[in-house]
């Protein structure tokens, strides 16, 4: 992998880079799409390219519980595997650390949507997993097995997986973590950095994870320590605070103690309102659910907003859902259409809503790099 930048922003942190892996380049910044199990849900690889993607994450800890990466490897690694020739991320692991833990147990994401009085203190474990110091214990959500995912394991299943990108285990902390929680927290992710690097046997690149929370000492210490490693590009993840408010200045704690020259990719978050700011501060790459996982929901972007097509007012609605959009949906069906189909329970609502989305999401990105090009932004 070979990352380049080609432009920085006189205005901002923000940045146009080219991410050059075997499978193709990333013009940056660019939203990276969530192919979770190896697939964009409703979409074909080739609808996922018409929606202007260039690059997918895949989950690891999903894929090694179905199929198995002894079985993805045998078929020549996900690129085959899923009919994908663009470049591939892989994530670690870490997320589920905090997704089937603390996140399943209080019901919360990595922002917290509302105030709350509750913490995660030192010394409390989840009450489904295990945390430890060499890794966690999960029990399989499709059997009920027990299995272990460490640094190692992580590594190994990633290497046979065959993304472009592979990324540290690591853990992702709950936005109500204390101080302490978290600290100890980050000393097991420092640890299992280190030992990924030395697991690591393929020529894949591999991107450490910068954890440390709501806590501005700890963010600033964990960018130090996982920039001061043999990374090729780095991840920033866990959770970003109460409001959205304090992600910028989060990611710009971060940002500000990496290297400068290397790729950054923030784990989780880029919701439209979020786009702007997290690429001022300067993020290269960034992945988010939202697109495709409001869309089976029957939710549409727009200019004008999110248009909800569950409700009855949409039966009567003549115009594509964004009269600017340029997707095959906007250009050949209309709100009215797509309103009957959610309404049907009819999947193709879903494929239709999925695939615009994702367009409208990638435009959206193409319009910032312009606007850094253009000296905007």
């Amino acid at each position: 992998m070979q990352f380049k930048i080609s432009k920085k922003s006189n205005k901002s942190q923000a940045r146009l880079g080219l991410l050059e892996t075997e499978n193709g380049v990333v013009e940056t910044p660019c939203l990276v799409g969530v192919a979770t199990q190896a697939v964009v849900k409703t979409l074909t690889s080739e609808e996922v390219v018409q929606a202007k993607s260039q690059m997918l994450i895949c989950n690891t800890f999903h894929l090694h519980l179905k199929p198995g990466q002894d079985l993805i490897s045998k078929t020549g690694g996900l690129h085959n595997f899923m009919n994908w020739n663009k470049p591939l991320m892989t994530d670690s692991g870490g997320f589920q650390v905090f997704s089937l833990g603390f996140g399943r147990d209080y019901g919360m994401g990595k922002v917290l949507k509302e105030g709350t009085d509750k913490k995660v203190q030192e010394g409390q474990q989840p009450k489904k997993i295990k945390i430890t110091n060499d890794g966690v214990f999960f029990k399989s959500p499709v059997d009920g097995a027990e299995l272990f995912l460490g640094p190692k394991e992580s590594i190994k299943i990633q290497e046979k997986l065959g993304a472009d990108i592979i990324f540290a285990f690591d853990e992702c902390t709950s936005p109500i973590s204390d101080y302490e929680y978290t600290k100890n927290s980050l000393e097991k992710t420092h640890k299992w950095a280190k030992i990924c690097l030395k697991a690591k046997k393929s020529d894949q690149a591999l991107f450490g994870i910068v954890q440390g929370g709501k806590f501005k000492d700890l963010r600033e210490q964990s960018a130090k320590f996982i920039g001061g490693l043999d990374f090729d590009g780095f991840g920033i993840g866990g959770e970003f605070g109460d409001d959205k408010k304090e992600m910028a200045n989060m990611i710009g704690w971060c940002l500000q103690e990496l290297p400068e020259k290397k790729p950054r990719h923030l784990l989780g978050i880029g919701y439209l309102e979020d786009m702007e700011s997290i690429i001022k501060a300067g993020v290269d790459t960034f992945d988010c659910t939202v697109p495709t996982h409001y869309a089976r929901h029957g939710i549409a972007f727009t200019k004008e907003g999110k248009l909800d097509l569950n409700k009855s007012q949409f039966l009567k609605d003549r115009e594509p859902l964004d009269a600017d959009c340029m997707c095959f949906v906007c250009q050949n069906y209309k709100r009215n259409y797509i309103s009957h189909l959610l309404k049907a329970k009819e999947i193709t609502a879903l494929k239709l809503l999925t695939f615009h989305n994702l367009f409208y999401f990638n435009t959206f990105a193409e319009k910032l790099r312009q606007d850094i090009k253009n000296g905007k932004i």
